[in-house]
């Protein structure tokens, strides 16, 4: 059984998935650790949602109810949160829906902006991460690689990512009304990862050409060489964040690294041991902040000047969907989930498929063998067999597939038994027919 446990944009506060999203990699080990009906479980953590995709083991009663327990416990004990504080803060899906969902997400329907890019690596990072981690399962990897299919699909048949805009694009675009000149700006980007390098890109694009960058984590050197950046050192970041008149910040600190004290809002304070600038009273300031969790201590708004935007702002900002192109992106995702959803039901049936085959099978070479004993010396009598055996194998597995696709497999594995005798080995057919799926 599939389930997701999802805290969104949709149904969290930004602060909730701040919090959530400070040590995403542990949940999913946790959540192993805690409840042995949990085959598999995959995280996904991005700037505007927090996701568990587990797989329960079928037969574990109120297996929905066990599987949601054991994620809110994992993320209680991985991340602090007090379980009372994630009530009203999630949604469930089970079943079929959690590909339809996954399937939404990965394709961006159900981003800040719709249609943006950056969430389908994120859920393929999501699942390398699980490998890594050893939390996969066949199902969990079926279920994800199909995702990247259909997200693939949605952006080759449907003009949703030409509709929608990334998060980078619309926070520019939402600046545009405060800054004239482009290339004036004196530009001062913290951070050096993907964001980092969309940010740069988008900037350029808009005419900024006096940038600078800093990393808190001492990777600004090889970026500022890549790009043709100005590097700011550690010593100088508080003189030239309180100089610059527009700041972006995109790092995975999980704590904040620009507070009004950087901006001259305390200057007789020194920051890490480095003397804070005086900030040019004159002149009206922006900062973007694009991180989660928060890049940017809310108190720089309380310094003369400066205003703040933060992702918070920019959800409340996105555009309208263009109704046409959500609705072909929706209509390929019912459909790639509906897909998954009969693919998964039919090789319910290949136990007893196997079971089957491999009786008839057995039967078969007992039989070649008496007739090559009698003499079948030029293999005509085991050819015959065996196309027999093809032909009379033929109606009872496309039957059998019928059957499971209208969930009636525990039917196809009775008539088994009492026909034949056989009994097909569910659990161990199924692991593997999943795993040769994936």
């Amino acid at each position: 059984m599939l389930l997701c446990v999802s805290a969104s944009h949709k149904t969290a506060s930004f602060d909730m998935l701040e919090r959530l999203s400070r040590t995403p990699d542990d949940v999913a080990p946790t959540l192993m650790g805690i409840a042995e009906c949990v085959q598999g479980a995959v995280v996904l953590s991005t700037c505007n949602r927090f996701e568990a995709y587990v797989e329960i083991d079928e037969p574990v009663t109120a297996a929905g109810a066990v599987g949601v327990e054991a994620v809110i416990e994992a993320v209680e004990q991985t991340t602090g949160i007090p379980a009372s504080d994630l009530e009203g803060a999630y949604e469930v899906h089970t079943g079929r829906r959690v590909a339809e969902h996954l399937f939404a997400v990965a394709s961006g329907l159900e981003s800040v902006v719709p249609g943006e890019g950056e969430i389908a690596g994120q859920v393929r990072r999501a699942l390398k991460t699980a490998r890594t981690e050893g939390t996969t399962s066949p199902e969990i990897e079926r279920l994800f690689q199909r995702a990247s299919q259909a997200q693939r699909k949605v952006k080759n048949v449907t003009a949703l990512g030409r509709a929608g805009r990334s998060l980078v694009r619309l926070a520019l675009e939402l600046a545009d009304s405060r800054i004239a000149d482009w290339s004036a700006e004196r530009v001062l980007l913290v951070g050096t990862g993907a964001y980092a390098a969309v940010t740069l890109a988008t900037l350029r694009e808009r005419g900024a050409t006096d940038i600078s960058v800093y990393s808190p984590s001492g990777r600004a050197r090889l970026f500022a060489d890549k790009h043709g950046l100005r590097v700011v050192e550690d010593a100088d970041y508080a003189r030239v964040a309180s100089a610059s008149s527009l700041l972006i910040t995109c790092t995975t600190a999980t704590e904040p690294v620009l507070r009004a004290a950087h901006l001259g809002g305390a200057p007789a304070l020194s920051i890490a041991g480095c003397p804070v600038g005086a900030a040019p009273a004159s002149e009206s300031r922006l900062v973007i902040d694009l991180g989660m969790p928060r890049n940017v201590d809310p108190d720089v708004t309380g310094v003369e000047g400066v205003a703040l935007l933060d992702l918070e702002t920019i959800r409340l900002h996105a555009p309208l969907e263009e109704l046409q192109a959500t609705d072909a992106a929706r209509s390929v995702v019912r459909e790639a989930a509906e897909t998954f959803h009969v693919a998964g039901v039919r090789q319910s049936a290949a136990p007893a498929i196997v079971a089957m085959r491999e009786h008839i099978f057995a039967l078969l070479e007992a039989e070649i063998s008496r007739a090559r004993g009698r003499g079948d010396e030029d293999g005509r009598v085991e050819q015959s067999l065996r196309h027999l055996a093809g032909v009379l194998l033929h109606t009872p597995t496309v039957r059998a597939q019928e059957l499971a696709a209208a969930g009636r497999a525990d039917e196809v594995a009775a008539a088994l038994e009492t026909l034949f005798g056989i009994a097909p080995a569910v659990s161990d057919a199924a692991s593997d027919e999943g795993a040769a799926s994936a």
